[in-house]
């Protein structure tokens, strides 16, 4: 056996990674440290937007007001306390925002608490001043839905549509109605005088209405189907919402190209009937493909729906009159939209897209009537080549687009899409020794999988590359495993910190590539859907090992000193290569993998039963890295937080169970109360300096400085 524990390892090899490091031009915690941008949103009225920095895990809101936009800070939190901050909601005069604190519960009931604090944690409503003060909490709960005239928040508890008064008449959160079920994307009608809801009933759900004033409640054109994402007309008397109907046999991780046809449907609020708008026909297309956006279904002007179908096997926007009649497709190409927003006179959307720039993201705005979507950031450059520009929104005032935006250099932060340029909100809060000089701008390649598929991949060079010497080289797989690397910092916090930190292993002397692997993103439904992928027979393996024998077909790198990395999913295609691969991956770094399809698929379908689907149960595990327990002999790091709610943390403890008895050696780094995307910074910065540890000791062992 030959296991031992982590600090022991890190003590006995602290020298050779010290030596190794000294060389280098960046830490960890440099890399790390941009504050990352999310929740960007734009005020009611005039030109002021929102949103959330996250600064090595001291989040706060800042806003930035026109014609300048120069962004500034509205709370002062000042720990890394694990709490998240989201859910930014303007009053409807703008001088005020409403924000939810603190991390969603389990199904236990408990909310994140990584700090370990003491008293526990909580998710709570809070609201702040645009000018300063104090913020004031409002009530415990989340999703918080202002009301038109901005005297009441509806807000959401265990389930339940609760409410608070912001005129300082009702001093209490009180409970709006009982219903069963529960309920989910709240909605007020545009004069304020009924909410909308959805009301999850388990195999089925229902789009509610509630009358405040005549407490009357009731269910609009009620079916054996599942409604979401109401949407209201302007005139407030129809609601146009998704009907996606049942089908009890889906499982999770598995390729699912068909399923019985969607549709759009529009019911009049007063009598509760409905009817349909459109349909997807059966075969590409006929399963439900959504956006990143706050809605799926956009009322347009001139009373046209706009909504996403991949009816062409691409995620693009279409729009079909209300009255019915056949839907036109507004963003036609082999691309995919993701982010999407609607311009404030409902004329136009503004969405980002790979259109033109299959891994990077651009902004496109393009007319409900249709007609040739025009870029608004494709131009846009950076002094290491083109940007990426995602979740855009424009001012009430209709006067600016804004975006966040990145670069192969340049962390993600909010910016104003200025003609050619980027005007960057608040420059000031990336901090001056963050290393944009020593990150290396990576390059797309394209590389056959074992079984003759192309993927795409994002190819990090050392700074010092040079011809003729050969580099030890490390594998990376993101999670999800819907979603894509980019060219540049990502537009999520997981893999904006996983991009960070491919940048650090380069610096440190690794050739490093990105594998966007089938089964994710970017490429269309045949490649996110593709055959036998996932708990259906592990296709991506092909992915992996032809990642692999890429990398080892290149000059400039050593065929024995080759890993591999990843976290969620990509720590299973991590655990799927060293357990299957051992002869080609010298050492592996395993963050929260799934090791166990069974287990994994239990934890998202409770109801689901391996000893009942027998033939899926034994794909499933044959799918599964312990199947191969039995040729692995790599060695590997495990992270893991115990609080993990996407992948259960039995997932690494059943693997080094497996391991120690397979006589693996492996290591172990497991962070107490922490969840599947970590919340402390100290967590990420710990993760990865321990991973770099590990990777350095197992494959530049042999060098020398």
């Amino acid at each position: 056996m030959s296991y031992r524990p982590l600090a022991l390892l890190c003590l006995v090899a602290v020298l050779p990674a010290v030596v190794a490091q000294a060389r280098q031009p960046f830490t960890v915690e440099q890399v790390l440290s941009a504050p990352f941008p999310s929740d960007l949103v734009a005020a009611p009225v005039g030109a002021r937007v929102a949103w959330v920095f996250n600064a090595e895990g001291v989040r706060n809101l800042w806003v930035a007001d026109g014609p300048d936009f120069r962004g500034r800070p509205v709370t002062s939190y000042a720990e890394d306390d694990g709490q998240p901050l989201g859910d930014l909601v303007f009053t409807p005069e703008g001088e005020r925002i409403i924000y939810v604190r603190g991390g969603d519960p389990n199904r236990q009931g408990e909310h994140p608490n990584p700090a370990g604090h003491p008293d526990g944690a909580k998710q709570e409503i809070w609201i702040v001043p645009v000018a300063g003060g104090a913020p004031q909490r409002l009530a415990e709960g989340q999703a918080p839905a202002v009301s038109p005239d901005g005297r009441t928040l509806a807000f959401l508890r265990r389930g339940e549509v609760w409410s608070v008064a912001l005129d300082h008449g009702e001093p209490e959160p009180k409970q709006l109605f009982e219903s069963r079920g529960r309920a989910r994307q709240l909605r007020w009608s545009p004069d304020g005088a009924r909410l909308a809801f959805v009301s999850d009933r388990g195999d089925h759900a229902f789009i509610g209405v509630y009358e405040p004033a005549t407490r009357r409640l009731r269910y609009l054109d009620p079916s054996l189907d599942q409604d979401m994402d109401p949407v209201w007309s302007p005139d407030g008397r129809r609601i146009a919402f998704i009907r996606i109907p049942h089908e009890r046999q889906v499982l999770p991780f598995m390729p699912r190209r068909e399923a019985l046809p969607w549709s759009i449907r529009v019911a009049d609020v007063e009598t509760g009937q409905g009817r349909e708008v459109w349909r997807a026909r059966p075969g590409t297309g006929s399963a439900f493909r959504g956006l990143s956006a706050q809605n799926q279904l956009f009322w347009g002007a001139g009373d046209r729906i706009v909504f996403p179908w991949e009816g062409d096997g691409w995620t693009h926007l279409y729009a079909v009159p209300v009255a019915g009649g056949e839907a036109t497709l507004l963003t036609p190409g082999p691309f995919e939209v993701q982010f999407v927003s609607m311009t404030p006179d409902r004329r136009a959307l503004l969405f980002s897209s790979n259109q033109d720039d299959i891994d990077r993201q651009h902004v496109w705005r393009v007319a409900v009537t249709g007609g040739p979507p025009q870029p608004v950031s494709l131009r846009h450059r950076h002094a290491d080549g083109a940007g990426i520009e995602w979740a855009p929104v424009m001012t009430a005032d209709g006067t600016a687009i804004l975006a966040l935006a990145s670069s192969a250099t340049h962390p993600a932060h909010p910016a104003r899409l200025d003609g050619d340029t980027l005007q960057w909100l608040a420059p000031e809060a990336i901090p001056e020794d963050f290393p944009t000089r020593h990150l290396v701008t990576p390059r797309p390649v394209v590389f056959p999988a074992a079984d003759g598929l192309p993927i795409h991949g994002q190819l990090f060079l050392p700074g010092d590359h040079a011809p003729g010497r050969k580099y030890p080289a490390v594998l990376f797989f993101h999670g999800g495993s819907r979603r894509q690397m980019l060219l540049g910092f990502h537009h999520r916090g997981y893999y904006h910190n996983a991009y960070a930190f491919n940048q650090y292993l380069a610096a440190q002397g690794f050739i490093v590539l990105s594998v966007n692997y089938r089964s994710g993103i970017g490429y269309g439904m045949m490649f996110r859907e593709a055959l036998n992928y996932g708990a259906r027979g592990a296709s991506e393996f092909n992915d992996v090992l032809g990642a692999g024998l890429y990398l080892r077909s290149r000059d400039d790198v050593d065929p024995g000193r080759i890993g591999l990395w990843g976290g969620s999913y990509g720590g299973y295609l991590t655990a799927l290569g060293l357990a299957r691969a051992s002869d080609l991956f010298a050492a592996g770094v395993d963050l929260h993998g799934v090791h166990d399809w069974n287990v994994v698929i239990r934890n998202f379908v409770p109801a689901y039963d391996a000893a009942t689907r027998e033939e899926v149960a034994r794909l499933a595990f044959a799918s599964s890295p312990l199947a191969f327990i039995d040729t692995w002999r790599s060695p590997v790091l495990l992270i893991h937080g115990d609080d993990d709610r996407n992948v259960p943390f039995s997932e690494s403890v059943d693997l080094a169970e497996a391991l120690r008895r397979q006589g693996v050696s492996f290591e172990q780094l497991v962070f107490p109360d922490e969840v599947h995307g970590f919340l402390l910074h100290r967590s990420w910065t710990a993760a990865y300096e321990a991973a770099a540890d590990f990777l350095i000791r197992h494959l530049k062992a042999d060098e020398r400085p």
